[in-house]
């Protein structure tokens, strides 16, 4: 088939490129925005000049602000990073990891690499340009206000980072229950031609569409009854679940458990079944055939969904905002928490700057992990 054939219209194209500018302008750009504010006083944040927001002349007249040299600088130490992420480290992970343990890898190439950047960008860079700076001039000339005040406020007088551990509590808890038994339940039942397998799948799928208010109004007694029914075992001493992690994990694993199975099963039944008769004939047993000949070729699949389980985990309002005391409160309630309130602008700014906050593990993650993500949902597509 010749290329002229294979090529779009020009209303095709018109018309994809229209959707695309108004999907920038409705979801990318409030984003945009809102990490511009967090950086500025809230004279400049709140202003009705366009203009004042983005190049902060107030912020700039108290003595903060990004030289042309200092955005440079900062692009060319983001782009870096961008290419050890994307780059570099899955060549190193590929080459150096052990077999069956590239996750282990991962997780020290990632926090090496963030680390790394940590340190460069919010250390040893503005020591270097701070003595650049005066040296080249017009290029070392602020023009852009820019102030990490908020940043301050929130994350250490604020008390965020509380709410940052109480998050990766959660998340991690629920990350992990929720693929250990997904994928085990997901194998069986991709594996299993039995009509119990599927009224299984469907009982799962009717359990998921139920509200999130009625698992948790159901689990609510038994959190608080909780202490009374571990006295037997723990003494006197036994804690009550209600207001701790663990019961944010147990409810939004019974929320997250159906889907990650129904998941997790079609990943599966994407593998030929042949895999697991040649471990068979090779010596190994059912679970070892798993381990070592399916979860390698099902890492993409793991990924994808361990994708989704941690934004369940790390996104949820409702559960979190009810079953959770203040000394635990995650990220999102917290931030609903300090919109809620009667705020100052000064406030209304560091709220904000909270809330730009928590969409950096997203963007971290999803860099990390994008080829596995892509990959992952390709072969959940498709079956065979």
């Amino acid at each position: 088939m010749s290329s002229r054939a294979l090529r779009q219209p020009f209303a095709l194209k018109f018309t994809s490129a229209t959707f695309l500018a108004i999907w920038c302008i409705v979801a990318a750009f409030p984003i945009f925005w809102i990490t511009v504010m967090s950086f500025k006083s809230p004279v400049d944040a709140f202003s009705s000049n366009p203009l004042n927001v983005v190049f902060g002349p107030s912020t700039r007249a108290g003595g903060n602000g990004l030289s042309i040299l200092d955005i440079l600088m900062g692009i060319v130490v983001i782009w870096i990073t961008a290419r050890l992420m994307t780059r570099t480290l899955p060549m190193m992970v590929a080459a150096y990891a052990p077999a069956g343990q590239k996750w282990i890898g991962w997780v020290i190439g990632s926090l090496v690499v963030a680390i790394g950047f940590l340190v460069t960008f919010f250390a040893i860079l503005p020591a270097i340009l701070d003595a650049l700076n005066p040296v080249f001039g017009p290029l070392g000339r602020d023009i852009i206000g820019l102030t990490t005040e908020h940043y301050k406020t929130v994350w250490i007088d604020r008390g965020f980072s509380n709410n940052f551990k109480n998050s990766m509590i959660v998340t991690t808890g629920v990350v992990t229950v929720s693929l250990t038994v997904g994928t085990l339940a997901g194998y069986g039942l991709a594996r299993s031609g039995s009509g119990l397998a599927f009224a299984i799948l469907i009982i799962a799928l009717v359990f998921r569409a139920l509200p999130h208010s009625v698992l948790v109004a159901g689990y609510l007694p038994v959190f608080i009854s909780s202490s009374e029914w571990l006295a037997p075992i723990l003494g006197e001493n036994a804690p009550t679940l209600y207001g701790k992690p663990f019961a944010v994990i147990a409810v939004l694993v019974a929320i997250n458990q159906p889907f990650t199975i129904w998941m997790l099963r079609s990943f599966f039944q994407s593998i030929p079944a042949e895999l697991d008769e040649a471990a068979r004939v090779d010596g190994c047993n059912h679970f070892q055939a798993f381990r070592r000949v399916i979860m390698p070729v099902m890492w993409p699949g793991v990924i994808t969904t361990g994708l989704f389980s941690f934004l369940l985990g790390y996104n949820d309002f409702l559960v979190t905002s009810l079953l959770l005391d203040a000394q635990n409160q995650t990220m999102v309630p917290a931030i609903a928490g300090m919109f809620s309130r009667e705020t100052t602008t000064t406030d209304q700014v560091v709220a904000v700057a909270a809330a730009v906050s928590i969409t950096a593990p997203l963007f971290f993650l999803v860099m990390v992990f994008q080829r596995q993500i892509v990959s992952g949902l390709t072969a959940g597509a498709v079956k065979g």
